[in-house]
């Protein structure tokens, strides 16, 4: 079983990292100079992941071009970009338990850049890139697809990588409903570092809510973003009204036919309270 000393912690288990990876390496020693940092030494991952980081863009394209067949360009492009983010690939680099398999120098393994996003995403790039020159474009296709199906099974296209103020202003659109309205509340602090705090009204919908933030762009996001949640729970009321008028019926027992005097004096007896009323 192939390991080479760790940067990270435990030895560099190559055989484990191909398993969860879902490849096998026909040059271990690209595997190894793919979980290598810089601060290692030579060779490392750096031309690795340049090369990654191209055929990630181009497979998670191809990808996401079978998977959602009518989504247009623009749509496409967004989600790729919210694929392809460090934050996203430091997720899957997380899955596959990359930081227990990286190569670091003693002065980053000791302030811990075996937990930092950044490392961890470009290992993973360098990953695709060493996938692509033992394997070619179609092993590396083939590995993204595995690892992303969880992703795309879960991934809402129309709102991925949308942020709230665009949400909301879409989503009041659809019901034609006026736009919402910011006003600033209050702003606070020195002038080099101010709170912004605004105020986001729907008024025809009776939502007033606030958010804070370092600039002013940062609060409408805030509260845009409750201004949401707020949208979500009156949109959710009316159905756990329907749901339980249902549930409530379901309990109910059908009337048998030796029910039917009783049910029909029942009824009767409502109909007289009614008409008294």
């Amino acid at each position: 079983m192939p390991q080479a000393e760790s940067g990270g912690g435990p030895a560099m288990n190559l055989e484990l990292v191909q398993d969860k990876l879902g490849y096998r390496f026909a040059d271990q020693e690209l595997l190894g100079q793919a979980l290598t940092h810089r601060s290692f030494g030579q060779p490392n991952n750096e031309r690795l992941e340049f090369l990654g980081d191209s055929v990630l863009n181009c497979a998670v394209a191809a990808l996401l071009y079978e998977h959602f067949a009518k989504l247009d360009e623009g749509d496409l492009s967004r989600v790729r970009a919210n694929l392809v983010r460090q934050q996203a690939l430091f997720e899957v680099a997380q899955r596959l338990e990359l930081s227990q398999h990286l190569r670091l120098g003693e002065g980053e393994r000791k302030s811990g850049g075996f937990r930092r996003p950044s490392i961890l995403a470009d290992a993973f790039e360098a990953l695709v890139g060493a996938i692509y020159l033992d394997g070619g474009f179609d092993a590396a296709r083939s590995a993204l697809r595995t690892l992303y199906s969880p992703v795309l099974l879960d991934l809402d296209p129309k709102t991925l990588g949308k942020d709230a103020k665009t949400l909301l202003q879409e989503s009041l659109q659809g019901k034609k409903l006026p736009l919402p309205v910011y006003t600033v509340v209050a702003t606070r602090g020195a002038a080099h570092n101010q709170l912004f705090e605004l105020e986001c009204s729907i008024p025809k919908l009776s939502i007033r809510v606030q958010g804070q933030g370092g600039s002013r762009r940062a609060a409408e996001q805030e509260a845009a973003k409750r201004a949401l949640e707020a949208l979500k729970t009156l949109e959710a009321a009316p159905a756990a009204r329907r749901r339980g008028r249902r549930q409530a019926a379901a309990a109910v027992p059908p009337a048998g036919p030796e029910d039917a005097p009783e049910v029909a004096t029942a009824a009767s007896g409502n109909a007289n309270e009614i008409s008294k009323g």
